[in-house]
């Protein structure tokens, strides 16, 4: 089997995907027979590229996976942790811009009855 390409696995639907995986996981069981048994140096080199082909595979398909997740997340409040943006620790608690402008009661007061001073300049 030739090495598949990312782009085009993308195109590809749930089941076209496994039936892929499968062939391909079919194909290194064969592979590593012919490795024990004493095959063809071409065969134990394509090895390599079967398993390369194998982790494509799950990569597109775990994507897709994960981009449906995202969709159906969408729109709500509470998402998974595995599909919330990872940033860092220090930003993923930082306070928003709501709460980081909220005053405390005392604040408020202070800033009603005591407003800040406005000064004329002398030009």
């Amino acid at each position: 089997m030739v090495k598949v390409k990312a782009y085009e696995l993308r195109s590809k639907n749930k089941e076209d995907l496994v039936r892929q995986l499968d062939e391909l996981k079919t194909e290194l069981q064969q592979l590593r027979v012919a490795k024990v048994t004493g095959g063809a140096a071409s065969k134990l080199s394509k090895i390599k590229v079967v398993r390369k082909s194998i982790a494509r595979v799950l990569t597109v398909f775990n994507q897709n996976k994960k981009n449906a997740v995202r969709e159906a997340y969408k729109d709500k409040t509470h998402v998974p942790l595995d599909i919330r943006s990872k940033k860092t620790r220090a930003l993923r608690r930082k306070l928003t811009f709501k709460q980081s402008e909220k005053l405390t009661t005392k604040a408020k007061k202070k800033a009603a009855h005591f407003p800040a001073r406005k000064y004329a300049v002398k030009a």
